[in-house]
Parts: C-alpha cells; structure tokens; sequence
C-alpha cells in the first residue's frame, strides 16, 4: 500500500527483554569471643535462643569459642550480622557468675569467598 491511499508506514521496534539480576550482598560473620566472666550454660543458652542452634550445635560452637578463643557463629548480609552483634551484647552479663559484669565480646567482620 502506498502513502497515496492514505496509509503511513510505522516503523515497529523489537522487544527488548530486559534481563533483571539480584545482587547478593557480601557476607559477614558473626564471631563470638571467649571469656572467663560467662558460663558454658550462659553462652549455649545465648546460642540457642538468639541464633536458634540446637543444643548440641551450640554445645559445639561453646566448645570451639573455649579452645581456639572465638568462633564463627552466624554468617548473614551485614545489617543482620550488626543486629545479631547487637543482641549478643544486649543479653547482658551471667546471672550464673558474680565476676560477669557485661556481655559476651561479639564482633562481625567481612565473610571469606
């Protein structure tokens, strides 16, 4: 047909399928210090109510904070591992010792590949 009979040519685009990625957010841990002002009881209750460990992962990761003087306990994105840092912290001291003046030392730091 021809512009003559009243008819226009359009021009039709092809559809562009836009690919859409997530990105994930870099990991951090959530590393739990040893110390002599809390109870093995304390930090397996600690684990267990604020990361959700069951006893005998919690048991475990209490046994390694002992030995080797810290432990990896959660690994999340960065704004989790800072409110699990911070409800570490806000556990307090042990009621089970009178030497427990504060809470756990717990720190996150950036995950390794």
């Amino acid at each position: 047909m021809s512009e003559e009979q009243g008819e226009t040519s359009v021009a039709v685009e092809p559809e562009v399928v836009q690919e859409t990625r997530t990105r994930r957010l870099p990991p951090y841990n959530v590393v739990i210090l040893n110390d002599e002002e809390h109870t093995f009881e304390y930090v397996i209750e600690l684990l267990t109510k604020l990361f959700a460990n069951s006893l005998p992962t919690a048991e475990k990761l209490t046994l390694e904070i002992h030995h080797r003087g810290r432990a990896i306990v959660y690994t999340t994105h960065k704004e989790k591992a800072e409110l699990k840092r911070e409800q570490v912290v806000s556990y307090g001291a042990d009621p089970r010792m009178a030497a427990s003046k504060g809470p756990l030392r717990c720190y996150i730091e950036p995950a390794g590949d």
